[in-house]
């Protein structure tokens, strides 16, 4: 068996990881494409998996984002046209789906934040399969034409799944210059090029200020692109820290007192951990975060006096899930 995997963004690379090794326990082969955006090329580096990077992001504008996707997906399609795959997967690439779909190759897709509009509606309906987290109800996928048995669930959190295997290194904090006598705050920027936050994150900058100031912190800030990561270098607040490099975050938020993120992946990496987080994510709140507020487990900041070092949450138990049965749910009998 063929198997094509995409890569689009920094994510994507931690829940393939354990797919793709298991994939080639099975005995598939496996081929890797990637696009250049954020860390994800980096991060593909650090976990040992060779990709062929083609495209890049198109940027905040619309404009650039359709001129990035009109010259990737002719390239993907000349990339996988005479490599004769059996099946296709993706985490939200609509560029896989699409390009599958005109080769007739069968892809199955997944992703557990239902908002993004434009590309479930491009990405789902030109899926095989699809697969997500049963906490988002299925009224909400039907306006991407996808329903059983094209629609496939699963249990919990997909960050359970891909840090089933995870155990933290323990060296990174010192690498960094975190001062173990200081409250370790691991703090995750928003995603401001994508479609689905095109509007300013007040409150995370306000939560950034008052972390930055703090002396009995230390605030290892991880930006999304070159000009977040400057941005907050500029901003000369001594307890800050911001690597130069992609880094493994799931080791600095194994070992923090909280996580802060004004994105998704993050938050669920910190709650699948078992460590405090919250959130400052902009964007309407999808179904998995809002069951993850109701239990407990994510807390939703409206102000930044609502952060009270003194007084976080005590950590929880890890769960962990089998990544097989993610693998599964995405590829049956050899394809989607």
């Amino acid at each position: 068996m063929r198997v094509w995997v995409d890569v689009t963004n920094s994510p994507h690379v931690l829940v393939f990881r354990p797919l793709i090794g298991l994939l080639r326990e099975r005995g598939a082969e496996v081929e890797v494409t990637a696009r250049e955006y954020a860390q994800t090329l980096q991060l593909l580096e650090l976990h040992g998996i060779d990709a062929t990077p083609i495209g890049r992001h198109g940027g905040r504008s619309t404009v650039g984002k359709a001129l990035g996707e009109v010259g990737r997906l002719p390239a993907l399609r000349r990339w996988a046209k005479s490599r004769r795959f059996d099946l296709a997967l993706a985490h939200g690439s609509h560029d896989l789906t699409l390009t599958a779909r005109s080769l007739g190759i069968p892809s199955a897709t997944t992703f557990d934040y239902e908002f993004a509009w434009l590309q479930h509606q491009l990405g789902c309906r030109a899926a095989t399969r699809v697969v997500v987290p049963d906490a988002i109800p299925e009224g909400r996928l039907t306006r991407y034409g996808v329903r059983p048995p094209k629609l496939r669930r699963y249990a919990g959190l997909k960050e359970e799944y891909y840090l089933a295997d995870f155990e933290p290194g323990a060296t990174l904090g010192a690498a960094l210059g975190v001062d173990p006598e200081r409250r370790l705050i691991v703090v995750r920027t928003p995603p401001e090029v994508s479609l689905y936050h095109r509007h300013g994150n007040p409150l995370f900058s306000a939560v950034l200020e008052r972390l930055g100031r703090d002396e009995r912190v230390h605030a290892v800030v991880l930006p999304r692109t070159d000009e977040q990561r400057e941005r907050i270098r500029g901003l000369g607040l001594s307890s800050l820290l911001v690597p130069e490099h992609a880094v493994d975050a799931q080791s600095l938020i194994a070992v923090a007192d909280a996580v802060v993120s004004a994105g998704g992946t993050m938050n669920r990496e910190g709650v699948a951990l078992g460590v405090p987080v919250y959130t400052t994510f902009g964007g309407r709140l999808g179904a998995v975060d809002q069951q993850l507020i109701r239990e407990g487990r994510l807390v939703q900041l409206d102000d930044s006096a609502q952060l009270e070092l003194d007084a976080l949450p005590t950590r929880r138990e890890r769960l962990r899930r089998d990544p097989s049965v993610l693998l599964d749910l995405l590829v049956k009998d050899g394809r989607p």
